[in-house]
């Protein structure tokens, strides 16, 4: 492993087409361009530039929304930030004018008797306003119950003190996480099934 790569994995970066870049000028400047490791990382790495996009979560409040977001290979889910909700619609434009987005999930409000909660006649009409803004976009409801519990105690969990526990916007950003991990891995359970 060259020296360049070692540095660029042990600085911790998750650019993974940046990583891509290095690894393949790499094994073509060691005259190794028509070799299998380097023909199969080209293609995974077209592979990576061509078909994967982010899944962007949201988890829609009256106030604020939580957003959360997958890493490129759609692996890891992470907080990305918590909007006023009424500048979410321009956020999320904005967002995937620069990042490409495969599929945006949203929370969906629901009761312990599984009928809809009281905020769901508020993301019905947002949900159909983006998808008239996004129509390359498909977006999904992913249920959310029990997901602020969660993140408080999430935030309980992981030492946060009691003061910056009270940041609101800090749970609902971690409430779009959870919605995000708890999306990924049923998704990847239904794969094994």
């Amino acid at each position: 492993m060259t020296p360049c790569i070692k540095a660029h994995l042990y600085a911790g970066s998750h650019n993974y087409k940046s990583f891509a870049n290095i690894f393949l000028f790499s094994l073509h400047k060691q005259g190794l361009p028509n070799s299998p490791i380097y023909i199969k990382f080209a293609e995974i790495y077209k592979y990576l530039n061509n078909s994967m996009g982010r899944i962007l979560a949201i988890d829609y409040g009256k106030k604020r929304t939580g957003l959360a977001v997958t890493d490129e290979l759609q692996i890891i889910a992470g907080g990305l930030t918590t909007v006023d909700t009424v500048s979410l619609i321009d956020y999320i434009t904005s967002y995937t004018a620069k990042e490409k987005v495969e599929k945006i999930i949203v929370g969906l409000p629901k009761k312990m008797n599984n009928e809809y909660s009281e905020n769901m006649v508020r993301i019905e009409p947002f949900v159909n306003r983006l998808r008239k803004l996004l129509p390359a976009i498909p977006i999904e409801y992913y249920d959310e119950r029990f997901t602020s519990q969660l993140a408080q105690r999430t935030i309980i969990e992981a030492g946060i003190k009691k003061k910056a526990r009270q940041n609101k916007a800090l749970v609902d950003e971690i409430s779009a996480v959870i919605i995000l991990q708890s999306y990924l891995d049923s998704r990847q359970y239904n794969r094994q099934i």
